[in-house]
């Protein structure tokens, strides 16, 4: 893909589950625009798989472990950024997702849903956010300077069946993003911005089985009805993400904080009629 006109030479951005499927696709791009970028994951063998594709970029990534539930990680992880490249200039809090066991289905419903399936998947999206925020965006607060970049969803706007705990996980996440967009702006620097997107639906295999028949491959009934109600007519792709994030994370949004933009090929304005 081209990202002609973003230039991010000399700037470090850290992205927590930076080795999944999307937080993979960020990484490699921002590496392929200049930028250094720190790749934590609580799996690093993960990031095997992408080796390739940084190597060939213009900047340099590092791989580091951290647990976005762990705040010593997080902490262990920042001081080796600190040491490798010198400053923080952004963050993505791209780790996050679904578990099966706190989705509803023909044999489990929400009466049953296991409260500590509830509870890892409250945690891993909103904690999973709030706690990398503190550690690195308290580098920030001492620079006086970053981005923090968050990673919402469809969800925050306009719940969904079947899985109650990931809707709201993300629609904290987004009345989080605003919170602290506020904060950091009127306590430490308006030259920190946090901003949020919110992805659509993509076809990803943390969302497979919901979206596809296992044997057969064919879409699902939700499946369908998701396609039905995106005007473009497609589940989104993990590089129809970086246009938006790269703007949010250069200059060119200098002015932008606290928001959240949905980038789900219509599905937010489509009524249904």
């Amino acid at each position: 893909m081209n990202y002609e006109g973003y230039d991010f030479q000399g700037k470090t951005i850290a992205i927590t589950g930076g080795a999944g499927v999307l937080g993979g696709e960020m990484s490699c791009a921002l590496v392929e625009a200049g930028a250094n970028v720190v790749i934590l994951d609580r799996e690093p063998a993960m990031a095997d798989r992408l080796k390739d594709r940084l190597d060939k970029g213009i900047g340099r990534a590092k791989v580091v472990f951290g647990d976005v539930l762990k705040r010593e990680t997080l902490v262990e992880a920042k001081e080796i950024v600190l040491e490798e490249f010198g400053a923080i200039d952004g963050l993505i809090n791209a780790a996050g997702g679904n578990n099966p066991r706190a989705t509803t289905s023909d044999d489990l419903s929400f009466f049953d849903l296991p409260g500590d399936a509830l509870q890892f998947v409250f945690n891993l999206n909103i904690v999973g956010t709030i706690l990398p925020s503190q550690i690195f965006g308290q580098e920030m607060a001492k620079q006086k300077r970053g981005v923090i970049l968050n990673i919402s969803s469809m969800n925050a706007f306009r719940p969904l069946t079947r899985i109650p705990a990931y809707s709201a996980a993300k629609a904290g996440v987004s009345n989080f993003t605003q919170w602290l967009a506020v904060h950091m702006a009127y306590e430490y620097s308006p030259e920190i911005r946090v901003n949020a997107i919110a992805p659509g639906f993509f076809m990803t295999e943390q969302n497979r089985f919901l979206l596809t028949d296992k044997d057969s491959g064919e879409l699902t009934d939700r499946g369908k009805t998701i396609i039905a109600h995106t005007p473009m007519g497609r589940f989104g792709v993990p590089e129809d993400l970086m246009g938006t994030i790269f703007w949010l994370l250069s200059d060119m949004s200098g002015f932008v904080t606290g928001i959240v933009v949905p980038i789900d090929g219509g599905f937010s304005a489509f009524s249904g009629v």
